[in-house]
């Protein structure tokens, strides 16, 4: 069997056949001899050309004449021999991957190394405020329908390479470098998954997109020192940033709260203010009504209760005589001998 760009075809038993009956023909035997040994071979070759394995991860593609007949599962099958019908082995059950800016090398063992150098051009990608970036990426894929993989368009792998680089840049170039760099990365892996797969299917590959993902992205070499500089600067810019939010967080709901509780003091004390000139309005209109009954009577309690209320807060007491004489009388110590006004 050898290897072709889309799978693997049964043809390097019907070479074998060909160089046996080449050696058969310089060969001097009798008729029947001959004749026996051609129908052997011809047995033989039927044989050798009616049976093939699909493996576990393939599905087989049946061309007879050319023309696509089938396609078979896993394990053991047969199909028209003398290559009437032919077979394409096609992995579909297995992850296929594209590396973009470096190459994996098998070490054997379960290792792998990455290989970069020479693959500059392919990984430098220009963003859109004109910045360079290393561009390191990997675009995993399964073959979802062989038919459509093997005769829709010639060389697959390489068109989904094209494909994926032309995304990649596209929306790279429409995005800045900090995107790119930090933040968005993964928001952008997942729009060049998406735009991958609607040009795939565009052009009815049969493959499915299982994932795009940026391996590395760096800024170049040579200004790379630059960027981390500049890197550290938007880190102490969004570090102060958040401490300024914190501070803002923590002292504008403290001011908001005492605006809040100056506030209602001076909404009760409004509201006290105005229920006592209410009370006194209605106490003096209820003194008015009583005075205009009595005159006399309202005016001599008036004075009393002044004096009442007066006379405490007077700490020494002097009596005159109607006459108005100069002597003065002495009082007794009211202040001492109990609160409340004279006695």
């Amino acid at each position: 069997m050898q290897n072709d760009p889309w799978g693997r075809r049964e043809s390097q038993i019907d070479e074998e056949l060909n160089k046996l009956l080449n050696r058969f023909r310089g060969l001097k035997l009798p008729g029947n001899a001959m004749g026996g040994v051609v129908v052997a071979l011809l047995v033989l070759w039927a044989a050798a050309t009616s049976f093939y394995k699909v493996g576990t991860e393939e599905t087989g593609v049946v061309l007879r004449f050319g023309r696509f007949v089938q396609m078979t599962d896993p394990g053991l099958r047969v199909k028209l021999p003398f290559g009437i019908e032919d077979v394409y082995l096609v992995k579909t059950g297995r992850v296929l991957r594209e590396d973009f800016g470096f190459r994996t090398v098998d070490q054997g063992g379960g290792r792998s190394t990455y290989v970069k150098r020479g693959l500059e051009e392919e990984s430098l990608t220009l963003t859109g405020d004109l910045n360079v970036t290393d561009v390191e990426w990997i675009v995993q894929y399964q073959i979802a329908d062989p038919y459509k993989y093997l005769f829709k368009v010639n060389n697959p792998a390489s068109t989904i390479r094209d494909i994926a680089e032309a995304v990649v840049r596209r929306v790279v170039g429409n995005s800045n470098v900090t995107e790119v760099l930090t933040t968005e990365r993964a928001l952008l892996a997942l729009a060049i998954q998406k735009d991958v797969q609607e040009i795939l299917n565009s052009y009815e590959m049969g493959v499915r997109i299982v994932t795009v993902r940026f391996q590395d992205v760096n800024p170049p070499g040579p200004v790379k020192a630059a960027f981390n500089e500049v890197n550290e600067a938007e880190q102490q810019k969004e570090s102060m940033i958040l401490q300024a939010h914190e501070q803002y967080n923590r002292e504008v709901p403290m001011a908001r709260g005492v605006a809040r509780s100056r506030i209602l003091e001076a909404e009760g004390y409004a509201v006290e203010r105005v229920n006592r000139a209410q009370g006194e309005a209605l106490r003096f209109s209820a003194l008015l009504g009583e005075y205009r009954k009595a005159p006399e009577v309202t005016r001599r309690r008036l004075y009393l209760e002044t004096l009442e209320s007066i006379l405490p807060q007077v700490e020494e007491i002097y009596v005159m005589d109607a006459a108005g004489a100069t002597s003065a009388l002495p009082l007794l110590p009211l202040r001492q001998a109990g609160k409340g006004g004279a006695q």
